[in-house]
């Protein structure tokens, strides 16, 4: 064995029986602990979140380069997302301003809600899945939710109705994009109803729902790692149980590692609920940069031709 990679026997023994530092022996450690959680929630984390919840559930304090450096020499990393299809836009119906204007923050609870629908291929080419949703801005936990395998009026509108038996009283800016389902005259009276206040992504600019397509995203990521689908009932069991597993048992940074259900709770039984700031994304930045400075420039040349001509 030695004479193979040209190692001497005493180098050999000289390993064999060396001690291993304590530095050592902790980097062994968390090598278990990445591979324990990489099997565990089948290869969903990437090193920051891999970073948080080992520190999280175990009392640690890993560094995140640390976690990176240790994962990258197994081979260890995150589910890749696919590049989403683009869809063409159709004329609605009924329209309302973007009053969330891409602040979404929300202070308490119940004060901005966000909505949509995502589709599912059911494996072997036998159909699809709609997935309606409707997340709370505050703790990211889905108010209300329907599958169906039509994405019509009913399914956007059954998700609407549990949203209001699960709270009747809440009165939140209720956002989303401009489907036919959300833009339709039916589904603005029942936001007139429930005295809440209408609010739609302008055209082209999904980066206005952020929230509810990041979810989207998460879900279909980690979701294909975590269960074995086979066919529409295996479909329909995954989607239930990762949104149970998405409320109940998955920890988020922004909450100091506590699950959205938690974070909720908490919120309900406090007279003053915990602030939870969003951290600034500079990437958003700089998109928000962009298009002012183009939407500025336009309506100086809006203005301009107008008083010359």
């Amino acid at each position: 064995m030695c004479r193979q990679p040209g190692i001497s026997r005493a180098a050999y023994y000289k390993w064999l029986h060396r001690s291993v530092p304590d530095a050592g022996k902790e980097n062994i450690r968390l090598a278990e602990l990445i591979k324990e959680y990489d099997e565990r929630f089948r290869h969903i984390p990437g090193c920051r979140r891999m970073t948080s919840w080992i520190n999280h559930f175990n009392h640690t304090a890993y560094s995140k380069n640390r976690v990176h450096r240790i994962m990258k020499k197994p081979g260890i990393h995150s589910v890749i997302r696919k590049k989403k299809k683009k869809y063409s836009s159709s004329t609605p119906e009924t329209t309302a301003e973007n009053k969330l204007s891409r602040d979404f923050y929300a202070a308490a609870p119940n004060q901005k809600r966000t909505t949509d629908v995502t589709e599912f291929k059911i494996p072997g080419g036998k159909g699809r899945l709609y997935l309606s949703m409707i997340p709370d801005l505050y703790d990211r936990y889905p108010v209300a939710y329907a599958i169906s395998s039509r994405n019509d009026n009913k399914l956007v509108f059954r998700t609407f109705d549990r949203a209001i038996a699960a709270n009747p009283d809440a009165k939140p800016v209720f956002h989303s994009d401009r489907g036919y389902q959300y833009t339709g005259r039916v589904f603005q009276e029942k936001l007139r109803r429930q005295q809440m206040e209408p609010s739609m992504s302008r055209v082209g600019h999904c980066i206005d729902n952020g929230p509810a397509e990041g979810l989207w995203g998460i879900i279909k990521s980690e979701m294909y790692q975590m269960y074995e689908i086979t066919d529409e009932a295996s479909l329909k069991h995954a989607i239930r149980d990762y949104i149970r597993f998405y409320s109940e048992e998955r920890p988020q940074d922004r909450y100091h590692c506590k699950t959205p259900l938690e974070v909720r709770k908490e919120a309900l039984e406090s007279d003053k609920p915990i602030e939870y700031p969003i951290s600034p994304n500079k990437r958003i930045e700089k998109y928000k940069e962009k298009w002012c400075a183009q939407e500025m420039t336009t309506y100086i040349h809006v203005v301009i031709s107008s008083t010359l001509f």
